[in-house]
């Protein structure tokens, strides 16, 4: 008996699912259809792909293997398959896009209708990921990045800046003062991040008292802060601002309709280096799915309010 393609599936997604039971709902199938389809797939191989325990799953070497092999074929029949349409006048099928949270829900979602309504054929699937996915092992097909590419074999297009600015709410300024200087960001509660350690090192020219370090864009030199709050998302760093917690430093994309509608105000103007985040969409070229790909990036891209 040859092993098929829904075998092949089954067994994939249990791997990144990361539990039987996880797969199963994710491919809308019953457990023990799953557990018998991966059972099926060891016998009819005559090795054991993964070892079950009551904790964890765990790939068995020759499951590694056979897992490498298992991705390239179905991605390549996911491209056959695809290829067949490419030629119809509007693009259509599956298309996965990750973004941080804050990039998704500032930038993607609001235009998400908008695009639906002019690709109904294509089947957009969101994903939120605060660190780099690897978009092979997601299965994602556009990942957007904020800040310097790494070297990277993926094709990338650059979608605009955003620039940094230090930012508060009138409730926390009317508490706690407004700070001059960057010296009297000592005397504030500042919001900063749990990692990239890079993320806590503010734009702000030094103040001759020792505590500027590092570089900003164009090789100025920064503030590194020593954050009284940390969160892991900028969204949730925004929230946290607008609830009058403290003075945290964000880019414009999450802040600009807060600050048009005076919920937030920036502070030490004076003192603020000229840093923007670079954002770009990555991917990896696909015949079929350059239509998708490319007529997402057009259409989210024309309506991004980014700095050029």
């Amino acid at each position: 008996m040859k092993t098929s393609t829904d075998e092949l599936l089954v067994f994939v997604t249990v791997i990144d699912a990361g539990s039987i039971t996880a797969a199963a709902e994710k491919l809308q199938q019953t457990v023990s259809g799953v557990s018998r389809a991966l059972t099926r797939l060891e016998k009819q191989l005559g090795v054991a792909l993964i070892l079950r325990t009551t904790r964890r799953l765990q790939l068995t070497e020759e499951g590694e293997l056979f897992l490498e092999r298992a991705r390239a074929i179905l991605a390549a029949m996911a491209d056959a398959e695809e290829a067949v349409t490419r030629h119809r006048e509007r693009p259509s099928g599956r298309l996965r896009v990750d973004a941080a949270t804050p990039f998704m829900l500032h930038c993607i979602v609001p235009h998400v209708t908008a695009f639906t309504g002019h690709y109904p054929e294509i089947q957009l699937e969101l994903t939120n990921n605060e660190r780099i996915v690897d978009l092979l092992e997601q299965r994602v097909d556009i990942a957007i990045r904020i800040g310097a590419l790494q070297d990277s074999t993926m094709h990338a297009r650059a979608l605009g800046t955003s620039r940094l600015r230090i930012v508060a709410s009138p409730d926390y300024l009317a508490a706690h003062g407004t700070p001059q200087s960057v010296a009297a960001l000592r005397e504030h509660r500042l919001i900063g991040f749990t990692a990239p350690a890079h993320l806590n090192r503010w734009p702000l020219r030094g103040d001759g008292e020792g505590e500027a370090t590092g570089t900003a864009q164009g090789g100025e030199t920064g503030y590194t802060i020593e954050p009284a709050l940390r969160a892991s998302s900028g969204e949730t760093i925004r929230q946290l601002v607008l609830a009058a917690s403290g003075i945290a430093c964000l880019s414009d994309f999450l802040t600009t309709a807060d600050r048009e509608a005076g919920r937030l105000v920036t502070v030490l103007d004076d003192a603020l280096l000229e840093a923007r985040q670079p954002i770009h969409a990555v991917y990896y070229r696909s015949a079929a799915l350059a239509a998708r790909v490319q007529c997402f990036l057009a259409f989210i891209g024309g309506r991004l309010q980014l700095d050029a």
